[in-house]
C-alpha cells in the first residue's frame, strides 16, 4: 500500500466512524503479510491505529485474508479484537442475506491456481518460511507479491463474461442450493454489479489502484460507490 492510497483510506475510514455499524475487509489490504511468533510487518501504522480506533468505538470489523495476506496468523484478533475469516462467511443483517469473501479460489476450474494455494495455506510450508530471517523473508514476500500483481493485472481488469467469471459461477451454483439476496466479493480487481437471478446480486469490491470503489448498504439496498480523491 503506497502511502498515497494509505494516506486516502485512513480519511476514508476516519469518514464513516460517525454512521457505519459495520465494515467489512475483503482481503488484499496488504501486498504481503507474514507473521513470525513474534514479529508482524513494519509499516501500516496509520491504518492499524485507525481500524483499532473504530473498534474501539463499537464499529464491528470483519477481516477476511486475501491471497496477498494469507499468512495471517492471529495478530488482528489479539491486538485488535477483530475477526479474521478463511472462508467466505454468510450475514444476516437488518433482514437482507449476504455471503461475503474475498473470493480466490471460489468457483470451478483454475486448478493450478487451487493447488498452489493450498501448498501455500499448508501449515508446513509455514513453517518452512517462518526459517527464514524476517529482513529476507519480507523482502522476498514482498517482491514476489508485486510480481504476481504485475503479471496478472491485466487479466485482472478485463470482464471476462458471465459464462467465465469464476465467481458469477461460483455465485449461480450456491444460488441453487441456498439463497442469499447479496454474493460480496473482492480479489477481482474490476468493480462488478451482476444479477444471479431475481432478487440476488453479486457485487465485486474492485481494488484501491485504480477504481477506489467500497460497497454500501444503508439498510435497505447494497450499491456500489466510486470515491473521489482530492486533486
Amino acid at each position: 500500500m503506497s502511502k498515497e492510497r494509505e494516506t486516502f483510506f485512513v480519511q476514508w475510514l476516519e469518514s464513516i466512524k460517525s454512521d457505519a455499524s459495520h465494515l467489512f475487509l475483503l482481503g488484499d489490504l496488504f501486498d504481503f503479510w507474514f507473521e513470525y511468533k513474534t514479529v508482524v510487518p513494519k509499516g501500516f501504522i496509520r491504518v492499524l491505529g485507525k481500524l483499532a480506533e473504530l473498534k474501539d468505538r463499537g464499529i464491528g470489523i470483519h477481516f477476511f485474508i486475501g491471497n496477498h495476506d494469507l499468512w495471517m496468523r492471529d495478530y488482528f484478533e489479539t491486538e485488535l479484537q477483530i475477526p479474521v475469516y478463511r472462508t467466505p462467511k454468510a450475514f444476516n443483517i437488518n433482514g437482507k442475506s449476504f455471503l461475503i469473501g474475498h473470493g480466490d479460489g471460489l468457483g470451478p476450474g483454475d486448478n493450478g491456481y487451487k493447488l498452489m494455494n493450498r501448498v501455500f495455506k499448508n501449515p508446513f510450508s509455514q513453517w518452512l518460511f517462518r526459517w527464514l530471517h524476517p529482513d529476507i523473508g519480507m523482502r522476498l514476500g514482498n517482491y514476489f507479491s508485486v510480481e504476481n500483481r504485475l503479471i496478472s493485472g491485466e487479466d485482472d481488469v478485463k470482464f471476462l463474461g458471465e459464462d467465465k467469471e469464476l465467481l458469477i459461477l461460483f455465485c449461480k451454483e450456491t444460488e441453487q442450493q441456498q439463497h442469499f439476496d447479496y454474493y460480496i466479493f473482492g480479489h477481482r480487481h474490476l468493480p462488478l454489479e451482476i444479477s444471479i437471478v431475481e432478487n440476488s446480486k453479486y457485487i465485486n469490491t474492485g481494488d484501491w489502484i485504480k477504481y477506489f470503489t467500497i460497497a454500501v448498504f444503508d439498510g435497505n439496498d447494497l450499491t456500489l460507490k466510486y470515491l473521489k480523491r482530492k486533486g
